[in-house]
């Protein structure tokens, strides 16, 4: 396989096939985000994506599933994305399910009919960095889209019959607006009804503009028992119709793993024993990105 750069991709795809189809992130301005920024954006030439495809039909003929790398390979034109998903299908049969990172911008160039096309085509489920429900949060980390518009997105990528996955950032509001952005969060969530979302907790990455505004006191990173106090807040606020939520990666200092709405009041009395100090944090050195 041609792989440019290290590779990112959900924890939830760490068995599939990954298939590298554009380099970066096309957005690639969070303040919180280190992910692409050795990478200028670009969509591979077809000659060496097809060649993945033949070297993973030779190799990974056991890999049910494939994610499309790297940041957002949703914001890829229909008339190249189109094929490549017709090739996959063609060369690579046993493939039951596609993924893909989408943020609002490569939802929005996709009219409703390529979206239903999209799934037509095999993609099963598309993950989209909310990060925060609060505008001015969103502001600050320059994620370049509203909070009413990540709603009227998410929800058409769930009208296409696509499995959404949401992300969302502990501790992105600093201590000031910790609550508001549980709260926010946790609205914005309940109004797009995503079949998974999943919690990170902030871990500040030196050379990002949110570890440089740290370093100048302009940010206030909130303590372990502050964005577990928030990740409480934020579940208690979301209200979803049957969805998972967890927050079991590992940067967070507990793990959680809840459908909602049937674990709500479980998780949160969790949640309550683990700040009253009858569950033990994750301690710092064992968190990790």
């Amino acid at each position: 396989m041609h792989y440019d750069g290290m590779i990112i991709r959900p924890p939830s795809e760490a068995d599939s096939i990954l298939l590298q189809v554009t380099l970066g992130c096309s957005h690639n301005k969070c303040t919180f985000c280190g992910s692409f920024r050795d990478k200028r954006f670009t969509i591979k030439k077809d000659d060496i994506i097809f060649q993945d495809i033949e070297y993973a039909r030779a190799h990974f003929p056991r890999q049910t599933r494939l994610f499309i790398c790297d940041g957002d390979a949703m914001i890829v034109p229909m008339r190249r994305l189109r094929p490549i998903l017709e090739r996959i299908q063609d060369r690579l049969p046993w493939v039951e399910r596609v993924g893909v990172y989408a943020n609002t911008k490569g939802i929005g160039m996709k009219t409703d009919e390529e979206l239903a096309e999209l799934k037509s085509l095999g993609v099963g489920i598309a993950y989209m960095g909310l990060e925060s429900g609060d505008d001015q949060v969103l502001a600050d980390i320059c994620k370049g889209a509203t909070a009413d518009k990540m709603i009227r997105m998410g929800k058409r990528v769930k009208q296409a019959g696509i499995q959404l996955s949401v992300t969302v950032l502990v501790g992105l509001a600093g201590k000031e607006r910790s609550l508001i952005h549980a709260k926010e969060t946790g609205r914005v969530l309940s109004e797009i009804d995503p079949d998974y979302v999943g919690a990170l907790s902030l871990m500040l990455i030196p050379g990002t503009e949110l570890h440089d505004d740290y370093q100048a006191g302009r940010f206030q990173l909130p303590s372990p028992e502050e964005m577990l106090a928030e990740l409480g807040q934020m579940i208690a606020s979301t209200h979803l119709s049957d969805g998972l939520f967890h927050a079991n990666h590992a940067s967070n200092y507990l793990p959680v793993r809840a459908r909602l709405p049937r674990d709500k009041e479980k998780t949160l009395d969790q949640i309550a024993q683990a700040l009253s100090g009858k569950i033990k944090l994750k301690p710092e050195f064992m968190r990790a990105l």
